[in-house]
């Protein structure tokens, strides 16, 4: 399917636009987690898999969600656009 210059544009933009709000949601869950758990003394830390809770959901688990939201991201919502020249100029 042939796409004009415009709608290439438009799916760039969305596409640009959905992969900054997807790092700022996990940014968001990134900052929440990791500092928001990690308040008071270090000996009353819970454990998950030998690493601190506030680590465990912020790195790893985040990690994890953000691997899978990128995956559903790209396949819904990506496009492939052709970049050669056409013959349209």
């Amino acid at each position: 399917m042939k796409m004009s210059e415009k709608e290439k544009n438009r799916q760039l933009n969305k596409e640009a636009l959905l992969t900054v709000g997807l790092y700022i949601i996990f940014f968001i869950w990134w900052y929440a987690t990791g500092y928001g758990l990690s308040n008071g003394d270090p000996s009353t830390f819970t454990y998950i898999m030998g690493l601190p809770s506030w680590f465990f959901f912020s790195c790893v688990l985040g990690w994890i969600l953000v691997s899978i939201a990128v995956i559903v991201l790209v396949k819904k919502f990506f496009v492939e656009i052709d970049f050669e020249d056409s013959d349209e100029k």
